[in-house]
């Protein structure tokens, strides 16, 4: 099990390198000298429609969080390590932020909507920075959040019973208007990221 759990670590960090670039390019984040030249680049179509509920209960869509930058993190509450890992990296950068983090929307979509209900979700989220809200929904729902950000995510039965869910690790960063802006990689380095959320910031002034 401790082998196959390092294959699959291994090959979502790969997928997560990879989207990185093609996403970092993209966005500026990386800069290349490619046949754009000084044009700005296309931005991919990440980002749109949503209906979820939060994890006070409340039903939402993504017009909700307008007028505001949004961090989003799509993961499960029963992660051994990933989802626990990012969001603890999402406080981090909200309290090194100080006052600004307020000025940002910090999102984790649940990609298992079996066993992430309001109750769970409100459950997990308590032991993460308040300000982070937590989000499920139907299957159906659910399906249709990930596909506006096109993350991949899939049910993993596990030996003896019950499952897990793999799914992809980055943190989407949208400005005030909703339109994508760039990502947070896992494991980003702390420097790195808060330029990110601040230039983000900058642009949504």
């Amino acid at each position: 099990m401790r082998i196959l759990k390092l294959i699959r670590r291994a090959a979502w960090a790969a997928v997560a390198v990879l989207g990185f670039l093609v996403v970092g390019t993209a966005t500026g984040w990386l800069v290349t000298d490619g046949p754009l030249g000084g044009r700005e680049a296309r931005l991919p179509a990440i980002g749109g429609p949503f209906f979820l509920t939060d994890h006070r209960g409340r039903a939402v869509t993504e017009r909700d969080f307008l007028g505001k930058p949004t961090a989003v993190f799509f993961g499960f509450t029963f992660c051994p390590d990933v989802c626990p890992t990012t969001l603890a990296r999402m406080g981090e950068h909200i309290d090194a932020l100080g006052a600004d983090a307020d000025r940002i929307n910090w999102l984790l979509i649940s990609v298992d909507h079996e066993r992430d209900t309001p109750p769970k979700m409100a459950e997990y989220m308590a032991l993460f920075d308040h300000r982070i809200v937590g989000l499920s929904g139907t299957e159906r729902q659910v399906a249709r959040a990930a596909e506006s950000f096109q993350v991949q995510y899939r049910r993993v039965p596990l030996e003896g019973g019950g499952y897990t869910m793999d799914h992809s690790a980055s943190i989407f960063l949208l400005d005030a208007a909703g339109r994508f802006a760039g990502t947070l990689d896992y494991e980003e380095r702390q420097d790195v990221a808060l330029a990110k959320l601040r230039l983000l910031l900058s642009r949504s002034s």
